[in-house]
């Protein structure tokens, strides 16, 4: 197995790329949020990894990976989400315990397992949570979704991705009915940030929620056209 980089500097290259993935700006303060460091050990660690030529980042500015960056990204999101789907698929895990386990494993399974985990699984192309899983040869599915928050009144889709770091949360999408394709209809939104309602699931079963900003933003959709 090729020299590595830190477990930190894997774990700061996985947040910036899911940040960014999502549309999110990825800033001292976002990845604060996301990591639950302290500003300033996130400050370091970004001087840190421009000096290794990882990312590109000027103050007040969002940072971006480099190609180098990028490449790292890939390679730790896939042993990552492989991972996370061999625990679920083979181990009987719950989408809610995986990525906690995932974060630790990624550091240390070797690259010929992780291919013997892709091949067991039948060489998949997305995670427990509809996160694509980048290819042995570092190409990412850019899935057209839409994050729920930014979904109108009137929408129709598929619950297609889920954001995978809060396992209360997963639970929670679990118990009212909230999981990968299921149906989901905007009905309103409420004035003065309130939430959204939406109906979940198959008319005219269908069970209205009131959803927060935290649901809203964790949720990614497939529109129906």
């Amino acid at each position: 197995m090729a020299e590595r980089p830190s477990p930190s500097v894997e774990d700061y290259l996985r947040a910036i790329y899911g940040l960014s993935e999502r549309g999110v700006p990825v800033t001292n303060a976002t990845l604060t949020h996301r990591l639950g460091l302290s500003p300033s050990s996130v400050s370091g660690m970004l001087n840190k990894l421009a000096q290794l030529g990882l990312v590109t980042h000027v103050r007040y500015r969002s940072v971006e990976l480099t190609t180098d960056g990028r490449r790292l990204a890939y390679e730790v999101l896939r042993r990552h989400r492989l991972i996370e789907l061999f625990l679920v698929e083979e181990l009987d895990y719950t989408w809610d315990e995986v990525h906690h386990e995932a974060d630790v494993l990624e550091h240390a399974v070797s690259d010929e397992l992780v291919e013997h985990i892709s091949a067991k699984l039948g060489h998949p192309t997305h995670d427990p949570h509809g996160d694509p899983i980048p290819s042995s040869d570092g190409v990412v599915e850019m899935p057209t979704t839409l994050l729920l928050d930014q979904a109108d009144p009137g929408t129709v889709g598929t619950i297609a991705r889920v954001w995978d770091t809060d396992s209360e949360l997963l639970r929670y999408l679990t118990d009212n009915g909230m999981v990968l394709g299921a149906r989901i209809e905007i009905v309103e939104r409420k004035p003065f940030g309130g939430p959204l309602v939406a109906h979940v699931g198959e008319p005219p079963e269908a069970e209205t929620h009131f959803l927060g900003t935290e649901i809203a933003a964790a949720l990614s959709i497939s529109v129906h056209r």
